[in-house]
C-alpha cells in the first residue's frame, strides 16, 4: 500500500523521541497494545536509526517511519534502517528528490500554499500539516481548498493531543493524526510503558468512537 492508503487504514501515528536503543521495543509494543501500529521515530537522537532497526525487527508488523528527516544523507540513512516511510517538519524539495531516488515514501511537511505546491511539483500527495496546534484544522482547510481535487491528504503533527484528537480525525482532509503525547520522551526513558499503553488505548477509543 502507498504510505497515505497505511496512513487511513491506521488513523494513529504515535511520534517518538528515543534516547537509548533498549527502551525502543519495549515503547512499541506498548503501542501495538494500546491499539497503535504506526510510529513515527525522530532523529533527533543519536539512537534514532538504531531504534527503526530494533523496532523493524521485533515487530514487523508495525509502520515505522523516520521523522525529522532534515538532509538528503538522513532519507538515506533512514531507508538503509528500514524505515516504511520519512517525514519533515517542512518542504525541502532536495530532500524529497532523495527519498523518491532511493523509493523512500515521503511526507514533507505543509504550513502553507506555496509548501503544498512545492511538495505536488515533487510529486508528494501525503503531506504532514505542521504545527497543527498553531492554526488549527480551519487554516489546513482554507490552504487546502485550491487543491482538493488533486488528491491531497493531511496528518496533522504538532500540538495534536487527546482533546482535539476527534476534530482533527473527523475531517476528510485527514489522513491520520499523529502526535508525541502517545509516548512522551520522558515517559519512554522512565520505563512508563503502562502509561504509554494506556494513553495509546485512550486515543485507539477516540478512533473507535468515530466510526459508530
Amino acid at each position: 500500500m502507498s504510505i497515505m492508503e497505511e496512513f487511513e487504514n491506521r488513523k494513529l501515528v504515535a511520534v517518538c523521541t528515543i534516547a537509548d536503543v533498549k527502551d525502543a521495543v519495549p515503547t512499541a509494543e506498548a503501542l501495538v497494545r494500546g491499539g497503535i501500529s504506526a510510529i513515527e521515530l525522530t532523529l533527533r537522537t543519536p539512537a534514532g536509526l538504531d531504534c527503526i532497526k530494533a523496532i523493524r525487527k521485533a515487530l514487523p508488523e508495525v509502520y515505522i517511519g523516520a521523522g525529522t528527516v532534515l538532509t538528503p544523507e538522513q532519507a538515506v540513512a533512514a531507508k538503509d534502517a528500514g524505515a516504511c516511510f520519512g517525514v519533515a517538519p517542512g518542504t525541502n524539495a532536495r530532500v524529497i528528490a532523495k527519498a523518491n531516488e532511493i523509493g523512500l515514501p515521503f511526507g514533507p511537511g505543509i504550513f502553507t500554499p506555496s509548501d503544498i505546491e512545492i511538495a505536488l511539483e515533487n510529486g508528494c500527495k501525503m503531506l504532514k500539516y505542521f504545527p497543527a496546534a498553531s492554526c488549527g484544522i480551519k487554516h489546513l482547510k482554507t490552504i487546502a481548498a485550491p487543491y482538493k481535487h488533486l488528491g491531497i491528504k493531511f496528518l496533522p503533527l504538532g500540538g495534536v493531543n487527546i482533546n482535539n484528537l476527534a476534530e482533527m480525525l473527523s475531517d476528510p482532509l485527514i489522513a491520520a493524526v499523529g502526535g508525541s503525547w502517545l509516548a512522551k520522551a520522558d515517559q519512554i526513558s522512565g520505563g512508563q510503558f503502562d502509561v504509554i499503553e494506556a494513553q495509546a488505548r485512550e486515543a485507539s477509543e477516540v478512533l473507535k468512537s468515530l466510526s459508530k
